[in-house]
């Protein structure tokens, strides 16, 4: 039975919907959160207890447990992922019932494909990413570890999408499109062209505002 057990590491909004696709899931147990925050540990939330902080991984009695990060900054998931990792803990991925899957299609460990979503054939979307409510991934797209693909996002086919860049909500890409590494593409934005790393990008179509700095 332990083998099927899974923490959840964050206990906040995004949380609640891994809990809800967890459960609807019906492939694991939800054995408690884990929460930095003082004042949530020893509490329950949404039915479930709040075991400790980090350092409750740490304990034997959890290591035959597995883990998801229910953590939307996608820096912030990353740093926790490099902490958690070297303790040997495996992740598992949450796929909502309603999510349309295609053949031929790759989700990595970790990743979170939330009610609604639409993912056609050839996709390959990596690790510790979340595509979220009702976004569509079109045929052959290649989405980066750590990136989120916010709700209603719309992402054309052979779409190219870096590690930890962000897509926020209502976007469109148009097809064979590369965004780059560490980006953000503001809500509503439409990209008809290529987005270099480490930019925001805003508007119809979408113009690159700021650089930010190295990752």
């Amino acid at each position: 039975m332990k083998g099927n057990m899974v923490l959840i590491y964050g206990a906040s909004g995004h949380g609640k919907v891994i809990i809800d696709i967890i459960e609807k899931e019906g492939k694991h147990k939800i054995a408690g959160l884990i929460d930095d925050n003082p004042q949530m540990q020893g509490k329950d939330f949404c039915g479930y207890p709040v075991i400790g902080g980090f350092e409750v991984l740490k304990e034997d009695v959890h290591h035959s447990y597995r883990l998801i990060l229910a953590v939307g900054d996608n820096r912030s998931r990353k740093r926790l992922w490099e902490m958690v990792k070297p303790l040997g803990y495996g992740l598992i991925r949450a796929v909502h019932p309603s999510a349309q899957i295609g053949q031929d299609v790759f989700i990595g460990s970790g990743t979170v494909i939330m009610a609604n979503v639409a993912i056609n054939p050839g996709a390959r979307i990596g690790e510790n990413v979340i595509v979220n409510t009702g976004a569509t991934v079109d045929h052959d797209c290649i989405i980066g570890d750590y990136a989120h693909i916010s709700p209603g996002t719309h992402l054309a086919g052979n779409v190219r999408v870096g590690e930890l860049t962000h897509i926020g909500i209502g976007a469109i890409v148009i097809s064979n499109v590369k965004i780059g590494k560490g980006s953000i593409i503001g809500a509503g934005t439409v990209v008809i062209e290529d987005i270099p790393n480490d930019v925001k990008a805003v508007g119809i179509p979408a113009k690159a505002i700021k650089k930010w700095g190295e990752l």
